[in-house]
């Protein structure tokens, strides 16, 4: 067990629903694209698959991927869509599981690397992708640029959503390198909010290209989106690949 806080059944159920954005062509279609070159011919392993939000269509597109998943109930809301033989997931965790054969690609989208809350996981996760790929193949992560950057002297939360029916803030201890996510979401007419919090541990791309060097890799390409535009000190998250030499 990594230190990864574990999604609960009610979280599971409605991550899709609240993910509406993130599933939308215009999001979705320059991502898939992205990965299935990368993939070329050969598989893709999908570590915190999740739900499937890009596994599957990215399975529907001709890729063969593979999944690996920590929590079994946002795994079980990926079963409804799609059956085991055409996309296995094993359950467990991304830092030391282990799934049959090699890959070309391996990927970690949407901050999920942040999900391992120590630097020594963080390095695993990288040795485990390298351990799955086959040489020349790649490890690629979507990650956010920590917004240090907007916190004045004396202040802990920098807000990233306010809007009619969802709030959502981030508190970081500079220290430990932990962000936690505040979530208040609307329920109902009401007035009511449900509040949801967790944890990350932020990393820099600096850093990400050390532990990648540590895992064997050498960094291939760095973008600030799947459109591949530049990567520059006014961005707000990378899409980093890193290549494992021949």
């Amino acid at each position: 067990m990594t230190s990864s806080e574990l999604w609960t059944r009610a979280t599971a159920d409605r991550y899709d629903a609240e993910e509406t954005e993130m599933s939308s062509a215009a999001v979705l279609g320059p991502t898939l694209t992205f990965l299935a070159e990368l993939a070329g011919d050969g598989r893709a392993l999908e570590f915190a698959i999740g739900t499937g939000r890009v596994g599957v269509p990215l399975r529907e597109r001709g890729v063969p991927v593979v999944g690996i998943e920590l929590s079994e109930h946002m795994a079980a809301v990926l079963r409804r869509k799609i059956d085991k033989d055409t996309l296995p997931v094993a359950v467990g965790d991304m830092t030391s599981t282990v799934v049959p054969g090699e890959f070309t690609l391996v990927y970690l989208v949407y901050n999920t690397i942040t999900n391992l809350l120590t630097q020594d996981e963080q390095v695993e996760c990288f040795r485990n992708a390298a351990r799955h790929l086959e040489p020349g193949g790649r490890f690629i992560i979507e990650l956010g640029v920590p917004p240090l950057r907007f916190l004045p002297p004396g202040q802990v939360a920098v807000p990233f959503d306010v809007s009619e029916h969802h709030l959502g803030f981030d508190t970081f201890d500079l220290v430990e390198q932990i962000l936690v996510s505040h979530h208040f979401t609307r329920e109902g007419d009401d007035g009511r909010y449900r509040r949801d919090k967790s944890r990350h541990r932020y990393a820099w791309p600096s850093e990400l290209d050390l532990m990648a060097r540590i895992a064997g890799f050498e960094l291939e390409r760095r973008v600030a989106d799947w459109d591949g535009a530049p990567f520059t000190q006014d961005s707000a998250k990378h899409i980093s690949v890193w290549r494992k030499p021949a």
